[in-house]
């Protein structure tokens, strides 16, 4: 959770594309299709986490890689979600820990590195983008995900697409994709970066988003120009009529149900 904002930029939920694009945008599944000339894209939205495991039960989705979360603990309707586990052909997981109600559904289990041994970055909610240093090795055969993926992907057939050496060269592509064809017609850009070499990248600092190329101190406040990123370039209010909510807590009925939000509360 620490890095939601980073997820989101790179594309890390089901409607989404990377570098802040998503299917509904049009053009934008084009323009990322083209900036890694991938001969086969999805074009629509992916399923939701419920919707997911729905469908797993019913046979449309037969291969599922679970990393970062336990699934078997933080959704809803356990049994549901151990149903769609079981009848899935295929399942991998990847986990920091060998023992979880999830990993014990395992086919295929992956040692990976956990928050004290990443290397990378991640992103606040303010949009400023922080180095990730580890500060201890990884343990045992604990690997990096983008490591794992990348020989994951080569044993299926895309060496030349997944050829990484050093996590440098992702963010540096990841920044190449968000100047793609932006100039300024995109929120998120952080095209400083593209050509990033390995000892700039290990010695950046936080600095917050966007980064054009030309601008290497960032965006500290963003619409100061009163410019914002619609079809007009102008801000779009949206009035509502404020209503309470339609079931009120009365004598019969006095419980109010939350769904856990709160700092200790959260996942697993």
């Amino acid at each position: 959770q620490p890095n939601a904002m980073g997820g989101r930029e790179v594309g890390g939920l089901a409607n989404q594309l990377a570098a802040h694009m998503d299917f509904a945008t049009p053009g934008a599944q084009d323009l990322v299709q083209r900036f890694w000339q991938a001969p086969n894209m999805a074009s629509k939205d992916g399923l939701k986490a419920a919707d997911l495991f729905q469908a797993m039960e019913e046979g449309k989705v037969k291969v599922v890689w679970i990393m970062s979360t336990n699934p078997m603990v933080s959704l809803p309707d356990t049994a549901q979600v151990r149903r769609a586990l079981e009848k899935c052909e295929l399942v991998i997981v990847s986990d920091c820990k060998a023992h979880t109600d999830t990993t014990v559904m395992a086919d295929v289990l992956f040692p990976a590195t956990g928050w004290s041994e990443k290397d990378g970055t991640v992103t606040n909610s303010e949009r400023r983008i922080s180095r990730q240093r580890g500060l201890f090795p990884a343990p045992g055969e604990a690997k990096h995900d983008w490591w794992v993926i990348c020989e994951v992907a080569k044993s299926l057939g895309f060496q030349s697409a997944f050829s990484y050496q050093n996590v440098h060269e992702i963010f540096a592509e990841h920044a190449a994709l968000s100047a793609f064809e932006n100039n300024g017609k995109r929120d998120f850009d952080i095209g400083h970066f593209s050509q990033i070499t390995k000892a700039d990248y290990d010695a950046l600092t936080p600095v917050q988003w966007p980064v054009p190329k030309g601008r290497p101190e960032g965006t500290k406040r963003m619409f100061e120009d009163g410019r914002f990123f619609t079809s007009d370039g102008r801000a779009k209010f949206v009035a509502i009529s404020p209503s309470l909510p339609k079931h009120q807590a009365s004598q019969e009925w006095p419980f109010t149900l939350n769904t856990g939000r709160v700092r200790d509360q959260w996942h697993t």
